[in-house]
């Protein structure tokens, strides 16, 4: 009847669990997430039952909800195995996403069965009749969860794992989720962050607290390398390698950790050796391809290269990248690095139509909107010779308002493009507009209004740049 039904939409939604921790499938490429959480229960290094989870929830997405509660099985099976003294405390988010996935198959009965059974659990552990229980193990699934739906999630990931410990600061697990989340959010804030040295030291604590886990180990080393302490950087990619000389995870952090330091065949070789554990990887593919292009950085360097040498580095990178947008067609990054060596090897049709794939796909982060658009920008410039086009990518690129790498080399090549055009000679009302607009996001605003003049003395009735002045005028 609908009034059940409608009590057991509100049991379900007071459940904590996957489908109400609102993690969006926009916020993800599914067939991704589905593989590396596969690629993760496959090493079995980390505890499973948040894998399996997780994969459910991944399913249900996918509109597979047989795959779906096969996985909860295991979930439950694992429980059992590992943590018979535990099974109650164990088994809630399980049993949440069975009651989820039942109700959105349209049988109630066992939904309701799930909820009662999460209710005497919740007796059982606290004492009350309630749906939601404060346990640390859950805001720490809920963490892993959050990590892996992307940065947009980072920031909420760190406030569960603190929530964990704040009721457990000793436990290893929770101390390494915290770590990670950290270390992330400190990544994706583009060097911004003073809290370089905070993510060291937490690091640095959760390898004491987890010895066996590489991966913190391997972190904390680009950590203390970005601090220009390689040897101790070093050190802990040693040791690590000991430990676990095949795991994927540490390989590739490893990898980069030597790519940065300049040892690039040393990276490569870690790369290779990667990839014939998880040979389908699209992240060593990827790094394969990035490490092939310093590599080709540094043979250019030298001033008189070797054609024959330069031809092969362009055609690996141009093979490893290709591999990785069959794979992934959503990765727009890849799609811009291909492009940058389709350019370089003079394949300009190639480069052109791959530039336009890029462009189309829905879901590119805003940096990688801003770099696809230096990237295009530059090459205009540069391979097609059209000022005017590149001029107006960049400008694109510059007005995304987010911080970024790619924002910012919008900017200059931006303000060098201007700058010469101005001194040949070449300048009109829109070259003064921007430079203008330029000026006025570094803060010089003295100089944007006298770009901002120059423009309106070319075109006296340009309502852009008059109002843009008058703002100008009035925040001084």
């Amino acid at each position: 009847s609908t009034i059940s039904k409608n009590s057991l939409k509100k049991s379900l939604l007071q459940l904590e669990c996957h489908f109400t921790w609102t993690l969006l499938k926009e916020d993800v490429d599914l067939d991704n997430l589905e593989e590396s959480i596969i690629d993760l229960i496959g090493i079995g290094f980390y505890e499973n039952l948040t894998n399996y989870n997780l994969l459910s929830y991944v399913y249900h997405l996918k509109h597979l909800n047989k795959e779906a509660l096969e996985n909860l099985q295991k979930a439950e099976e694992f429980v059992q195995k590992c943590h018979p003294n535990e099974i109650d405390m164990k088994s809630l988010v399980t049993w949440g996403n069975y009651a989820w996935i039942y109700y959105h198959m349209h049988r109630y009965k066992e939904a309701q069965a799930y909820v009662s059974q999460v209710e005497n659990s919740c007796k059982k552990l606290s004492g009350t009749a309630q749906l939601k229980i404060q346990l640390p193990e859950i805001y720490a699934e809920q963490g892993w969860a959050l990590l892996k739906f992307g940065k947009k999630y980072y920031g909420r990931a760190k406030e569960c794992f603190e929530k964990a410990l704040s009721k457990e600061p000793n436990n290893p697990k929770f101390n390494a989720g915290y770590a990670i989340a950290v270390y992330r959010l400190e990544e994706h804030s583009n060097g911004k962050n003073e809290e370089a040295n905070s993510a060291v030291e937490i690091l640095k604590r959760a390898v004491e607290l987890n010895q066996m886990d590489t991966v913190l180990m391997a972190l904390l080393a680009l950590k203390l390398q970005q601090l220009h302490q390689d040897d101790e950087g070093e050190r802990y990619i040693e040791e690590a390698k000991k430990k676990t000389p095949k795991l994927p995870y540490f390989l590739r952090y490893a990898a980069i950790f030597y790519r940065r330091k300049g040892e690039v065949d040393k990276a490569l070789e870690i790369l290779r050796e990667a990839l014939t554990v998880t040979p389908k990887s699209t992240f060593l593919h990827h790094q394969i391809g990035v490490s092939n292009r310093a590599k080709l950085k540094q043979l250019e360097r030298t001033g008189n290269p070797p054609q024959d040498q330069v031809e092969k580095l362009i055609q690996e990178c141009i093979f490893h990248f290709k591999a990785v947008i069959d794979q992934k067609p959503k990765f727009c990054s890849a799609y811009t690095d291909l492009a940058v060596m389709y350019a370089k090897a003079k394949k300009y049709k190639e480069a052109e139509e791959t530039y336009q794939k890029a462009f189309q796909i829905k879901t590119p982060s805003n940096d990688e909107k801003q770099l696809l658009c230096y990237r295009y920008g530059y090459f205009h410039q540069y391979c097609k010779r059209s000022e005017s086009e590149a001029i107006r990518y960049y400008k694109e690129g510059l007005k995304i308002e987010e911080d970024s790498y790619g924002r910012c080399m919008c900017k200059t090549a931006l303000k060098k493009l201007l700058e010469e055009r101005i001194q040949k000679g070449l300048e009109d009302e829109a070259d003064f507009g921007t430079l203008g607009l330029i000026y006025q996001l570094d803060g010089n605003n003295h100089e944007a209004i006298e770009s901002y003049k120059k423009a309106i003395e070319r075109n006296p009735d340009n309502e852009e740049y008059l109002s843009a002045l008058c703002e100008l005028r009035l925040s001084l």
